[in-house]
């Protein structure tokens, strides 16, 4: 009896790239979907003020190879959400 399987791990993940070359891991899922729509919300509770000030982009990425010996490709950039600019902090 044949039991079809996955010949690759399906893994994606969005990374944030700070101004100083520094990334950090927001989101990792099974799909593009899943952490397109979750990677919002970890970027607001992982990073802090200052940390969300200084990303300059976020990367989907896809695992691409066997589980145990492959890399991470990037797919596509994701947009960075902004923030309260400084001069309405400051003025409130």
């Amino acid at each position: 009896m044949f039991y079809p399987t996955e010949s690759k791990a399906q893994g994606w993940r969005a990374m944030a790239r700070f101004e100083d070359g520094r990334e950090a891991l927001l989101l990792i899922g099974r799909s593009s979907t899943q952490v397109r729509q979750g990677y919002l919300e970890s970027f607001t509770d992982l990073l802090d003020d200052e940390e969300r000030e200084q990303v300059v982009s976020i990367s989907l990425q896809r695992w691409h190879g066997a589980p145990d010996a492959g890399t991470w490709e990037h797919q596509t950039t994701l947009k960075v959400p902004s923030s309260v600019p400084k001069v309405a902090r400051l003025a409130a």
